[in-house]
């Protein structure tokens, strides 16, 4: 009995270890020609941008008609606009499917071979632990690129004040030797639109004053993190909110609430 229970778990291992490679090649072709796709479509755009009024008037000109009615060209813009979109949903759907077999049948076949326990007992509880691995890794994704929009900031603000301090020196050698000829040099765009403009929306998002404090951010933000948080709230956007709730929380730290005040 037991040899036939490890016999049954290594058949069980060899198809399934057969189907996942099946799905990395699907998986890979699928990457390939929607990357192409997307390339070529890219490229459309740009030549629609370079032509500019010739190519808008060709298109929505009687030449333009015709070639939107006719069925080859619809058939080119479905491949270029329409097939990376739907490819991009299938290949997820794909790692989707090759996860849930991988997991639920190795785990199957590890179980006959060396007679131990399952890790779950009922597929449902697989499809749960890939949505958590899933919302994990989006937060993953989040955090990593707050903390590089964070840097940005940093660096963006440091270049200014040394531009702007620069120009201060500038200024007062000119008023000190009453000439002062100016030239070449990077000029550096002011960040603190853009910053004031991503401090107020994320003001706006815990539903805090712009002038308010670190506590008060801090209470708001416990109270929207539970009124969206997605083991409480089933709603289809509460992942989404809870995650736009946690990046506005993160933005609104003591430095950039420093720095907010003293530009105001």
């Amino acid at each position: 009995m037991n040899s036939g229970r490890k016999i049954l778990g290594k058949i069980i291992y060899t198809i399934t270890n057969l189907i996942s490679k099946f799905l990395d090649v699907a998986i890979n072709i699928m990457g390939f020609f929607v990357d192409l796709l997307s390339r070529i479509a890219r490229g459309f755009i740009a030549l629609i941008g370079a032509g500019g009024c010739l190519l808008l008037f060709m298109l929505f000109g009687p030449f333009g008609i015709y070639l939107l009615l006719n069925p080859f060209v619809l058939l080119i813009i479905t491949f270029l606009f329409i097939l990376p979109l739907l490819g991009s949903q299938f290949i997820s759907f794909l790692k989707y499917i090759k996860y849930m077999i991988e997991e639920y049948f190795y785990d199957l076949a590890n179980s006959l071979i060396y007679d131990r326990p399952r890790a779950y007992t009922s597929f449902s509880e697989y499809v749960n632990n890939y949505k958590r691995q899933e919302e994990e890794r989006k937060r993953k994704e989040e955090r990593e690129k707050w903390e590089r929009q964070q840097r940005e900031w940093e660096e963006w603000f440091r270049q200014w004040y040394e531009y702007q301090n620069q120009q201060k020196t500038y200024d007062s050698y000119y008023d000190y030797t009453g000439q002062y000829n100016r030239s070449g040099g990077y000029q550096y765009t002011s960040p603190t639109n853009d910053f004031k403009k991503k401090y107020e929306e994320s003001c706006d998002i815990l539903g805090v004053p712009y002038d308010a404090d670190k506590y008060q951010i801090k209470l708001a933000y416990r109270k929207k993190a539970k009124e969206y948080h997605p083991d409480l709230n089933k709603a289809p956007n509460a992942t989404e909110m809870f995650q736009k709730i946690n990046n506005a929380y993160e933005f609104l730290n003591d430095d950039n609430i420093k720095r907010y005040k003293n530009m105001n």
